[in-house]
């Protein structure tokens, strides 16, 4: 029985984590994502419970750290494809330790406000814009692009577990140490995240360019993602369901602690259940996305959002409130995983690799322009109309936009990732 249950869990010969060079990746993968779990809580419980912030402030919050997509996207990938990919991706981390470690320091001084916090939440999202986009490339180098479904569900799966003992141990620092100094172990763990990738190895070329011309180059990638239907049809879904994320992103928590009555410590251990969620997805994902097709699995991705959204904004308080914030997270997490999988591994299959750091830029800036407006509409409705009625508004958008989405042709149709478009780049 033992050999039997060992075996089922042996690696298969060409798995990828036999690769050298990809389980370090993903190793690191690992690291930050646990560490980030801590952020995804402390952050934003620093901010309700500490600051006791109101949702158009939590709002604010989270729209700034969606708005360096909106300024620094474009910008970036240009520099991204006259750059190294890795050295940009280990930077990231590096700034990521320092801002996150500077939130307990404020404690301690007694200068922690929302002042800091909205600091905070801009550099998160200035990191995310170019080392985020530089870290999407790195993996292109180091897996076969015939193997991006299989890698990304594999990163996903490192987020996952992440995701199942990260909120329980965010949640117990939280309760020992106080949201703000919980943070001070994700700067740990960013910095265990930066020594590993220092080691990973990858040989990139970088292709010599025909002008140097900033301008030109901008428009070669934003004329890439014109003339790709699928990832205009791609891009405008997923900048919907964005927006409708980050409306309830504003307000999950505030729901979770005001009206359902959950303590931090249960919003912690109830977070769990995006891991459980995430696992499952990054198992089966690759799978789920060979028998329907990678563009029908993103519509089933987004549905699964919107209905777990939607259940939540008619949850009773006590015990079934506590089950329902568990059962959202849950189908959250499988959601998330299903579109997100299929929608990187199809936008990197088609495009050659000297527009990767254009196409990845344009597109991520595109996706994420109503982030901000979506985190604001968000907190507006529930300081106006009620945090249930804010939850309502995104779970409806999003069961909508995965409507739309079926209904679009060229995402229901894809079955297979496509083949790169070689292109001549400025």
């Amino acid at each position: 029985m033992l050999s039997r249950l060992i075996s089922y869990f042996a690696l298969a010969p060409q798995d990828l984590l036999r690769d050298a060079v990809y389980r370090r990746l993903w190793t690191s993968i690992l690291c930050s994502s646990l560490g980030g779990q801590i952020t995804l809580l402390a952050l934003p419980l620093t901010a309700a419970v500490m600051l006791h912030a109101t949702p158009t402030q939590m709002g604010l919050l989270q729209a700034l750290e969606v708005l360096p997509f909106a300024l620094f996207s474009l910008p970036a990938g240009v520099l991204l494809d006259r750059v190294r990919k890795l050295p940009v991706y280990i930077g990231g981390e590096v700034t990521l330790a320092v801002a996150v470690a500077s939130v307990p320091v404020a404690a301690w001084l007694d200068m922690l406000g929302m002042g800091w916090l909205y600091v905070i939440g801009f550099i998160i999202g200035s990191v995310n814009t170019t080392a985020g986009s530089a870290a999407q490339i790195v993996l292109t180098q180091v897996v076969p692009r015939e193997r991006l479904v299989e890698a990304h569900a594999k990163n996903a799966l490192a987020s996952s577990g992440a995701d199942v003992a990260g909120p329980g141990l965010a949640g117990l620092l939280i309760k020992l140490l106080g949201a703000p100094v919980a943070l001070a172990v994700n700067a740990v763990m960013l910095a265990l995240s930066t020594v590993i990738l220092r080691g990973v190895r990858v040989d990139e070329q970088l292709p010599p360019r025909k002008s140097s011309d900033f301008w030109a180059e901008l428009k070669v990638g934003l004329r890439f993602v014109r003339d790709r239907p699928l990832l205009v049809s791609m891009a405008i879904t997923v900048a919907a369901w964005h927006l409708f994320h980050n409306a309830a992103l504003v307000v999950q928590i505030l729901l979770a602690t005001r009206e359902l009555q959950l303590a931090p410590q249960t919003v912690g251990w109830s977070y769990v259940a995006i891991g459980v969620g995430t696992v499952l997805a990054s198992v089966f994902g690759h799978r789920i996305s060979r028998r329907l097709g990678p563009g029908p699995c993103l519509v089933l991705g987004f549905s699964l959002c919107g209905v777990a959204w939607l259940q939540l904004a008619f949850a009773p308080a006590g015990a079934w409130g506590v089950a329902s914030f568990a059962l959202m997270l849950f189908t959250w997490g499988v959601g998330a995983v299903l579109m997100f999988i299929n929608f990187l591994s199809l936008r990197q299959a088609v495009t050659p690799a000297p527009l990767l750091g254009r196409m990845t830029s344009t597109v991520r800036w595109l996706i994420l322009l109503p982030a901000a407006p979506g985190a604001l509409l968000g907190g507006w409705l529930g300081e106006h109309l009620g945090l249930r009625a804010a939850l309502a508004f995104a779970g409806i958008g999003c069961v909508l936009t995965a409507a739309w989405a079926w209904r679009h042709p060229v995402i229901r149709g894809v079955r297979e990732l496509p083949k790169p478009v070689e292109v001549v780049p400025a």
